[in-house]
């Protein structure tokens, strides 16, 4: 029955249980709900909205869980109703209206469907939308008249999903035919001659999951064993590092939020997978969508008509994506620390290209054992396990449906791949495979995410060489109206296959149930080459062999022929200097990104080294992330992106070399293990295959990074595609997105502490050198200036020397290490001036004086220009003379000055731009999204206040900022870090704890409710930071529950209290647990609660 409490603000909370609830189970759900009453269903005749009947949501699957941890037994679901009132907002792709709540909001007249013999596959790939194509078909008809039987619905359907193009790249290992010619070399071969030419630090490329390369030798600090509460320790290891990116392009656009932020969450898994386990680090986002529209009197949103956008708004996209992609990561525990914007539209002969289906690329760094960076073959009779969340009707067909033109199919296949997140559910999964990792001999033998196609995908590749039998009856349902077909296709998040032998998997259950990570082992590897799922009823789902499965249907064939386009000439007033860079500053890609990352932890890990912002305004300006690979050592690292893909427009080429070429130039300023030779790079690739011209255009793009990082010495050992990329409306109209690739950059950092910041330093004067890395002749093509002007241009800038860039990068590596540059900042979005004004943003009373004559004679194209070069800030000749030594050209601009003000020569012309109103230009597009994110008043006030409040830190006197001596481990107090479900800041804390001298011991809330742990032999307990129960019904409530309503954990806290000579801390989510706990000031008779931020969103802000 369902029983429903009404809360002060007249909300509801609806519970469904299959058993009566007692008293004592009401005062602990009144207690849980926050004083909200019981009421019965009568008393409700009125419009709520609410999740969909059908979509069981992930804060449902915490409460009840949290119920579950107090003792509460029979509960299934727990859903939030607000009030409805006409007119109000609600998103139909997650929530329903309902005219009252009554007995059936959560009825499903729906029951499971049975195993389907299909014997028309082409009436089937229609009806459900597989894309299939007509060779694929035919290779299926094939398959089932060599088994003699019909193929079974799951058979058809997990083929279309485990061999779509988003799966199986058959374009990028196609064969293309251009203007007539076969092309020696497919898209996949162009991208591997970069590794087998540079192999350099590579240690494993082309995998599904990661790339890695050589790292360092580092000090891992961990519990010395994992299945109980146990010491910190540090050991060394041999490391390797990490690289990966995902697009999230077709779910994004679908369903923001869950699109954006299950694309981080299946990007940090491909991480948590690459070889036998490995650890994410931090995570990288991009966004790139139609204009938003957030102000009138754009005059280049005003250009091209909105369109009746299929799903969602460009606005509403970038709130929410950001929104999901943020809220994974800092749930999860993953600093985001490096990422891009770009909104772009553009009509030409009637044709509009704009990212009406968006990119959403999530991105990250990690490292693993070296040991640990290549999978083991799996054997005869090992356990195949899952471990994460259950199964539901969540992304069905996902892979398939990603695959193909967005509004191709019909609205309700393209819902029906709407996907949903749980990051903390992906935390507890990540806790125990870390663990596992994190042991001498990691005993896993190999690991797959689930993402595209679920269990299908999945275990399908754990068992590729060997062969499995899996038991659909052992597979966890959230909903039992799943069919045979759903419960193995469904793309429900957070889950992880792996393959363990039976010997270990004891070892492995401990860890996950001390973490509360669901288990299930599900089947066996078998040694016979078939892959099968047994039924529930009698019959086999699917039982072929894995040829029949993977043999798939003939090559791709694609031709195409080359189109010539032009683009209207760019005109412009070669005086009005002041006028185009107000307009360029307020373009989303020029602007400042403070509302994205004002809602995305920067810090969490405390391995941060170097995130977005910089100077004392903390503006979002950094050139490239750092994170340190160990607490004690100075390597780490570093990864940049870049991107051109309104230069690509118009020339494809080019445009893929300038990304490489911007990825580049944000990475060079982390000194780098190795040089350039160091780096290595992901591609990712987002075109409207299959249009006219458009597949020339790409193998294009792909020809000539191949060519370009070849000759640079470094390698792209990993990467995906989306090549899907084109919008379909209802009245006929198609909408290409710009052809895009994405490159992330990996690297080595030798020391974190000499990374270089684009913020100038006006105490240390100096003066400020240009590096031209392309010896183009500054062409606009491209540029935030064409995209003002209204068209891409006709000449996008070119690098003419790849040999003579790849000494100008490691000439800067030389001089980084050698402590010659006090700031630097890379050329690209906005062109020069903008790079000279973004390096006077971050700090107050800071100016330049520039003289660009010697540049070249047009201002506009020398200062608008978007070709790839650096500018440096030096205080003496030390780095020029490096230059010149090596036959590197360079230009002095001007010094650094300590007012606000940029001026610029030009022969006779003289401009004179004022830092701080520039700055508020700047500034205007980060508020006009930051309205639609925050409470009203507090976008205001952060509008107002964004350079009056500088940073300002003052040192004690007597600080040397060296560590005390420790004294012998016997002697020292023992601390324990008190850590439940969902937490992050857990290491961090242990770190400093053992900085001061403590002895640490790791405690989760599962060690204290089994009696594992008393805390009787413990001094010090410091309740850690995160996000509990992914917040559910309340900072910490959940966490405080299971304190209050299980005896062994109240009984070891209060015996902790009751002692004299105890030390207790409460930080962030565990500051909220000793305030629900009522352990601050415990004898007094009012006990304040803790209230939600008043701007509404979680902020991450550095304060003094």
């Amino acid at each position: 029955m369902i029983r429903f409490f009404l809360r002060p603000d007249h909300a509801v909370y609806a519970l469904e249980s299959d058993q009566p609830l007692t008293d004592q189970d009401i005062d602990k759900l009144v207690w849980l709900f926050g004083g909200a009453q019981p009421l019965p269903d009568s008393e409700l005749n009125r419009q709520y909205v609410g999740p969909r009947q059908e979509m069981i949501t992930p804060w449902s699957t915490n409460a009840v869980e949290i119920t579950q941890n107090m003792h509460i037994t029979g509960i299934k679901r727990i859903e939030t109703f607000t009030p409805y009132q006409e007119g109000d907002d609600f998103d139909p792709m997650l929530q329903a209206l309902y005219q009252k709540l009554d007995q059936q909001i959560f009825h499903i007249d729906h029951q499971p469907e049975p195993i389907r013999d299909i014997t028309d596959i082409a009436a089937y790939n229609r009806e459900e939308g597989l894309a299939l194509s007509a060779e694929e078909i035919a290779y299926l008809e094939d398959v089932s008249r060599r088994l003699g039987r019909p193929l079974t619905d799951s058979e058809v359907f997990g083929f279309s999903q485990v061999n779509s193009e988003h799966c199986r790249h058959k374009i990028f290992n196609g064969t293309f035919i251009i203007d007539g010619r076969e092309q020696p070399m497919s898209l996949f071969q162009l991208i591997k001659k970069t590794a087998k030419e540079n192999p350099n630090r590579l240690v494993s490329a082309y995998k599904d999951n990661v790339a890695f390369i050589a790292g360092p030798r580092i000090n891992q600090f961990a519990p010395l064993s994992q299945h109980q509460p146990d010491f910190f320790a540090e050991k060394p290891i041999e490391s390797v590092l990490s690289l990966k990116a995902e697009t999230h392009n077709y779910p994004t656009t679908v369903e923001p939020f869950n699109g954006a932020a299950t694309g981080s969450g299946g990007e940090i898994r491909d991480r948590m997978a690459g070889g036998k386990a490995s650890i994410p680090l931090a995570g990288t986002a991009v966004y790139m969508t139609a204009y938003p529209r957030t102000a009138a009197g754009r005059a280049w949103e005003e250009r091209i008509p909105p369109r009746p956008w299929l799903y969602q708004t460009p606005l509403d996209i970038l709130i929410k994506a950001s929104n999901g992609a943020s809220d994974f990561g800092n749930k999860f525990g993953q600093p985001l620390i490096c990422g891009s914007l770009l909104t772009f539209e553009n009509s030409n002969d009637d044709e509009i290209t704009a990212y009406d289906k968006v990119v959403m690329l999530a991105g990250g760094v990690g490292f693993a054992k070296k040991a640990d960076s290549l999978k083991d073959e799996p054997q005869k009779g090992q356990k195949i396990v899952v471990m994460g969340g259950d199964n539901y009707r969540i992304g069905m067909g996902g892979g398939a449906v990603s695959s193909v033109a967005t509004g191709e199919f019909s609205n309700a296949i393209e819902l029906n791949a709407i996907q949903r997140s749980n990051p903390e559910m992906q935390k507890r999964v990540a806790n125990a495979i870390r663990a596992m990792a994190e042991q001498d001999k990691n005993p896993i033998v190999s690991i797959h995410d689930h993402g595209a196609g679920g269990h299908l995908n999945c275990l399908s590749e754990l068992v590729e060489t060997t062969g499995g039998r899996i038991e659909v009856s052992k597979l966890p349902l959230g909903d039992p109206t799943l069919s045979e077909k759903e419960i193995i296709g469904n793309e429900s998040q957070e889950r992880m296959g792996l393959i363990i032998g039976p010997d270990n998997l004891a070892q492995l259950r401990q860890v996950a149930e001390r973490e509360r990570a669901p288990l299930y082992v599900v089947g066996e590897t078998t040694g016979d080459q078939r892959f099968t799922f047994v039924g529930r009823s009698g019959k086999n789902p699917i039982d072929w062999s894995l040829f029949d499965m993977f043999g798939s249907s003939p090559r791709t064939v694609l031709e195409d022929k080359t189109i010539p386009v032009s683009y209207p000439e760019l005109k412009y007033d070669p005086t009005a200097i002041p006028f185009y860079i107000e307009q360029v500053l307020q373009l989303e890609a020029v602007a400042c990104k403070d509302w994205l990352t004002n809602k995305v932890d920067r810090s969490v890990t405390g391995k941060v080294a170097k995130q977005q912002t910089c100077g004392r305004h903390q503006l979002p300006l950094n050139n490239v992330g750092v994170m340190a690979l160990s607490y004690d050592g100075c390597q780490g690292v570093a990864t940049s992106i870049g991107h051109a893909p309104a230069a690509g427009l118009v020339d494809a080429a080019a445009g893929s070399v300038l990304a490489v070429s911007e990825a580049l130039s944000n990475l060079v300023w982390a000194p780098i293990a190795g040089g350039l030779k160091g780096v290595s790079l992901s591609a990712n690739w987002m075109w409207p295959c299959k249009n006219a011209g458009e597949d020339v255009r790409l193998y294009r793009a792909v020809q000539a990074v191949s060519d370009f990082a070849c000759a640079l010495g470094i390698n792209i050992p990993t990467g995906k595609d989306s090549l899907s990329m084109t919008q379909k409306y209802a009245d006929g109209q198609t909408v290409k997105s710009p052809g895009t690739v994405i490159i992330s950059a990996v690297a080595e950092v030798t020391d974190i502490n000499k990374v270089v910041e684009p913020a100038l330093r006006s105490t240390r004067g100096g003066r400020v050198v240009y590096l031209n890395w392309s010896q183009d002749d500054f062409a606009l093509g491209g540029s935030s200036l064409a995209q003002i002007l209204g068209s891409p241009g006709r000449q996008a800038p070119r690098i003419h020397d790849a040999a003579y860039l790849a000494r100008m990068f490691d000439t800067l590596q030389e001089a980084i290490a050698a402590g010659e540059i006090i700031a630097g900042h890379d050329v690209s979005a906005g062109g020069l001036l903008t790079t000279l004004l973004e390096m006077c943003f971050p700090n107050p009373d800071t100016g330049l004086q520039v003289d660009i004559s010697n540049l070249g004679a047009d201002a506009v194209k020398v200062l608008y220009s978007e070709q790839p070069g650096v500018v440096l800030q030096v205080a003496d000749n030390k780095l020029t003379t490096r230059l010149q030594a090596v036959g590197l050209q360079y230009v002095e601009l001007g010094r650094v000055i300590s007012e606000p003000v940029v001026t610029i020569q030009h022969g006779q012309q003289n401009w004179s731009l004022s830092v701080d109103e520039l700055r508020q230009v700047w500034y205007r597009s980060s508020h006009l999204l930051e309205l639609h994110q925050t409470a009203r008043l507090q976008a205001l006030a952060r509008q107002q206040n964004l350079a009056k409040q500088p940073l300002s830190y003052h040192l004690p006197a007597n600080f040397n900022g060296k560590l005390a001596e420790l004294p012998p481990e016997g002697q020292r107090p023992v601390a324990a870090i008190i850590r439940e479900k969902g937490v992050n800041g857990d290491r961090e804390m242990a770190y400093a704890l053992y900085l001061a001298g403590f002895r640490v011991k790791d405690v989760h809330m599962t060690d204290l409710v089994s009696g594992r742990e008393t805390l009787k032999e413990v001094q010090m307990v410091v309740f850690v930071g995160g996000f509990s129960n992914s917040d559910v019904l309340g900072s910490a409530k959940g966490w405080a529950g299971a304190f209050r309503y299980n005896d062994k954990a109240r009984q070891a806290l209060a015996g902790f209290y009751e002692r004299p000579d105890t030390l207790s801390l409460g930080v962030c989510n565990g500051c909220q647990l000793m305030m629900e706990l009522e352990l601050l000031y415990p004898d007094s008779t009012h006990h304040p609660k803790m209230q939600p931020n008043d701007s509404g969103k979680f902020e991450s802000a550095f304060l003094t």
